[in-house]
Order: structure tokens, then C-alpha cells, then sequence
């Protein structure tokens, strides 16, 4: 079994779909986990979650997608009227008006609009969401963790939307997966090679950024090979026991028998 692991979709449903075709991927025994932030910025959020929502319905057990500081912003904003999702910047302009056909408006409005809209499977998928997963080779979260606490030792927020610098460079935990701070604001040290993605003791970091030429990023393990699709379709894989040879070898030794 394997554990293929997605950086921040954010609503690039054509990547997320290209991605997944390139996966060598079981889906009756490998596991696929999304780590949150799936929703805002790009071109068919509604479209991203339909998706996911399907593979699930496929495989239950063998998906796995988290909650993103983007899910939670969403979900306060629908149940509390909470209108930091609504700020410049985060992206919901884009899925307000995929979900409801127009442009963003006075709050209320919004709110009510969208809550009209919002197909209510997909609601209850949001409200779904887990704040992190925890398997053989790894734990999943989206942002961090908090002084290497377990995640159900952690509270929500530091899960959601911690960029900790300490977690970045001491964490020394079981492997942990992260999404949430693009890896080109991450400390240098951890970034080795071409690929962009992060590794420095047991904290990797998979978001790769969303922008015109930013790749979406699939990390596999326990083999440690990186799969990525550009916004134009372009395929690569990394195998990045070579890239972090150092950085990996105590991590590898965790699962060495299942590599």
C-alpha cells in the first residue's frame, strides 16, 4: 500500500484531474489524501469538490481530504457571517461566483446567495472534513503542528493557519506532511533540488504555490517519488531519495521494509 499525498488544490480542477491520471495510483488499496485548501483562487472550485466528493463515493476509506484555513474561512462565513472569507487576496470572489453566478456583494447579500447556491452535498462535505490524518509512514495536516504535539493534542487553529518557524526547523516528530505555506517561503535549507518541495528533518512541505506556473504537487510514500503537473499539462516525476539523501535517512528507516 501506498500513500499518495496532493499539496493545496486550490480550485485548479483541470491540474487536480492531470495529476491523478499521472498517478500510478491503486485505488483499491493505495490512499489518496488532499491536504485541505481546496477551494478559492482558481478556476472551478465547485467543480474540485463534485470530484472529490465522487471519489469518495467510489473508495471511501482510500480518500482522504482535509480542511484548509480556506474550507474553515468559507464554513464561518456561511454558519457565523464571519467575512474574513471575504477579503482581498483569498481568492473567494472566484468560487462565490462559480457557485452562484455573480459577483461578490454587500455580505448579507452574499451570504444569503451563496447559501441558496451551494449544492448541499457539498456543504455537508465542508463540514465533513477532517483536521488531519495519521497513517503508517506519516501524519497529515494542513499548516503544522503545535511544539510537536500530536495533532489531537493540537488545537484547530495551529492546524488551520500556524506558520511556525520552529516547527519548520526542529520538529524531529513522526514524518509529518504539510500543505498551507508555499515551500518558497520556507527556510532555505529544507529546499534542495528543482522540485520545490521541502524536507528537513521530519517536516515535509508539499505546497508548491499557487500562481501562472506553479506545478501541483503528489508526494508518494514510503518511495518518496514526487509527481507534479504544470498549469499547461507538463508532467514530472522527482525521485527524491537522491535530492535528500541526508534529510531522508532517518525518516526512511521508519518504514525501511516497505520501500
Amino acid at each position: 500500500m501506498k500513500s499518495f499525498v496532493i499539496g493545496d488544490v486550490h480550485g485548479r480542477r483541470s491540474q487536480l484531474r492531470w495529476l491523478l491520471e499521472a498517478l500510478p495510483r491503486d485505488p483499491q488499496r493505495d490512499v489518496l489524501v488532499l491536504l485541505g485548501d481546496l477551494i478559492d483562487r482558481g478556476e472551478d472550485s465547485p467543480g474540485v469538490i463534485g470530484d472529490i466528493i465522487e471519489f469518495q463515493g467510489q473508495a471511501p476509506t482510500r480518500v482522504v481530504a482535509l480542511r484548509g484555513n480556506h474550507e474553515q474561512m468559507l464554513l464561518d462565513f456561511i454558519e457565523h457571517g464571519d467575512a474574513t472569507w471575504l477579503a482581498k487576496g483569498i481568492g473567494s470572489d472566484r468560487t462565490f461566483e462559480q457557485y452562484t453566478g455573480h459577483k461578490l456583494s454587500a455580505v448579507e447579500d452574499a451570504r444569503r446567495l451563496l447559501c441558496e447556491k451551494m449544492p448541499l452535498d457539498h456543504l455537508e462535505f465542508l463540514r465533513s472534513l477532517p483536521l488531519y490524518h495519521e497513517d503508517d509512514y506519516a501524519i497529515y495536516v494542513h499548516a503544522g503542528l503545535d511544539h510537536g504535539k500530536h495533532p489531537r493534542e493540537t488545537d484547530s487553529r495551529t492546524l488551520l493557519w500556524s506558520r511556525d518557524a520552529d516547527f519548520f526547523k526542529h520538529y524531529r516528530g513522526k514524518t509529518c506532511v504539510f500543505g498551507h505555506t508555499p515551500t518558497s517561503l520556507l527556510p532555505l535549507l529544507g529546499r534542495l533540488g528543482r522540485h520545490g518541495i521541502y524536507v528537513f528533518n521530519s517536516a515535509i512541505g508539499i505546497d508548491t504555490a499557487y500562481n501562472s506556473e506553479a506545478p501541483l504537487s503528489c508526494l508518494s510514500l514510503p518511495d518518496f517519488t514526487l509527481y507534479q503537473v504544470s498549469p499547461r499539462g507538463k508532467r514530472e516525476v522527482h525521485h527524491l531519495r537522491h535530492s535528500f539523501a541526508d534529510a531522508l535517512r532517518s525518516i526512511l528507516g521508519g518504514f525501511a521494509s516497505d520501500v
